[in-house]
C-alpha cells in the first residue's frame, strides 16, 4: 500500500512538471506573438525568432550541464533584450501602455496592412513623372511595397506631409525653386508621407552618367528591401527604377507604368506581420531541429517539399 501511494505521488508530480513546462512554453509563445503585433514590422520577425533561438539554446545548454556555453548564451540573451528594447523603445512603450490599460484583446489582434487601390495612385505618379521628364526636372520618389520603411534608414527624415497623392503636388514638390525639391519624397500607400528626405548613397561603383539621385535610390534600396525608387534625371530627363540596389534604366512611361502595376497589383496577398501562434511554433521548431542537426552532424529532419 505504501509503495503504491509513493508511486502515485511520483506520477502526479511528473504530470504537474510536464504541465508547467507546457504552460511555460505557451506563455513565451503568447508573449512573443504580442510583441510581433505591437512592433508591426515584417523584418523584425527574424530578429525575434533569433532571440527565441538564443533562449532555447540557453535552456538546452542548462539541461545538458554545459555551464560555460549557458553562461555565454545568458549574456547574449540579456544583451539582445536590451538592444531590442532600445531599438524599438516606442513600440515597447505602446506595448506596456496597452498592457497597463488591460487591453489584452488588442494585443492578440494582428494589424493587417491596408492595401489601397493603387490604380489611381499609379496613374497620378506616372502622369507626374511624365511631366517632370518632359521638362527635365529632377525627382526621386520612394514607394513602399510590403510594409513601412523605417525612418532610421534615412540620413535625414525630411518634412512630414501626409497628403493625398496627386500629380500636381508631386510636380510642385520637385520644382527647382521649392525648399523640398533636392530631397526624396516618400509615398506610403495612397499618401505622400514626407518630402525633403536625404538618403544614404550607394557605395558601389556607378556609371559617370549617374548623379546623386540615382546613387541615393540605389543606396536606400540596398538597405531596405520593401521599397522601390523612381528617379527622373535632371540632365537628360530619363526615367529609372531602382529595386534591391539595382537600377533599371532608361524606362519609357509605358514601361514604368507596367512595372509599377506588376509590383502593386491588388491581387497580391500581403503577408501579415505576426503569424498565427501555431505557425510561429512550427517555424521555431523546424529552425531548432535544423540547428541541432547541423550542430550534431545529423541528417536534416526538416520536411522535404514534394516534387
Amino acid at each position: 500500500m505504501g509503495n503504491w501511494w509513493k508511486q502515485w505521488l511520483i506520477t502526479l508530480m511528473g504530470s504537474q512538471s510536464l504541465l508547467l513546462k507546457a504552460l511555460d512554453i505557451l506563455l513565451v509563445m503568447a508573449l512573443t506573438y504580442m510583441m510581433l503585433i505591437v512592433i508591426n514590422e515584417r523584418r523584425t520577425l527574424w530578429m525575434v525568432q533569433g532571440f527565441i533561438l538564443l533562449i532555447l539554446a540557453s535552456a538546452l545548454s542548462g539541461q545538458w550541464k554545459l555551464n560555460l556555453l549557458k553562461f555565454v548564451l545568458d549574456k547574449l540573451v540579456v544583451g539582445s533584450a536590451v538592444a531590442m528594447a532600445v531599438a524599438f523603445q516606442s513600440e515597447f512603450r505602446r506595448f506596456l501602455e496597452q498592457l497597463g490599460r488591460g487591453e489584452f484583446r488588442q494585443l492578440f489582434q494582428p494589424s493587417r496592412l491596408v492595401v489601397p487601390k493603387y490604380d489611381n495612385v499609379i496613374d497620378e505618379i506616372v502622369d507626374a513623372v511624365k511631366e517632370l521628364s518632359k521638362n527635365r526636372i529632377g525627382a526621386l520618389l520612394i514607394l513602399e511595397t510590403s510594409g513601412m520603411v523605417d525612418e532610421r534608414d534615412f540620413s535625414v527624415p525630411g518634412v512630414k506631409l501626409n497628403a493625398e497623392v496627386s500629380k500636381e503636388l508631386i510636380q510642385t514638390i520637385f520644382q527647382p525653386k521649392t525648399l523640398l525639391h533636392d530631397g526624396a519624397t516618400l509615398i506610403r500607400g495612397s499618401r505622400i508621407a514626407a518630402s525633403g528626405i536625404i538618403l544614404p548613397l550607394s557605395g558601389r561603383t556607378a556609371s559617370r552618367q549617374l548623379g546623386t539621385r540615382h546613387r541615393a535610390a540605389m543606396g536606400i534600396t540596398e538597405r531596405v528591401e520593401n521599397c522601390i525608387c523612381v528617379v527622373v534625371s535632371e540632365e537628360t530627363g530619363s526615367i529609372s527604377l531602382a529595386e534591391r540596389g539595382n537600377l533599371n534604366r532608361p524606362l519609357t512611361i509605358t514601361k514604368l507604368k507596367e512595372s509599377l502595376e506588376a509590383r502593386f497589383a491588388p491581387t497580391v496577398d500581403r503577408e501579415a506581420v505576426a503569424p498565427g501562434l501555431f505557425s510561429l511554433g512550427r517555424q521555431i521548431r523546424s529552425q531548432v531541429l535544423a540547428f541541432l542537426s547541423r550542430l550534431l552532424g545529423l541528417p536534416s529532419t526538416a520536411p522535404q517539399d514534394k516534387k
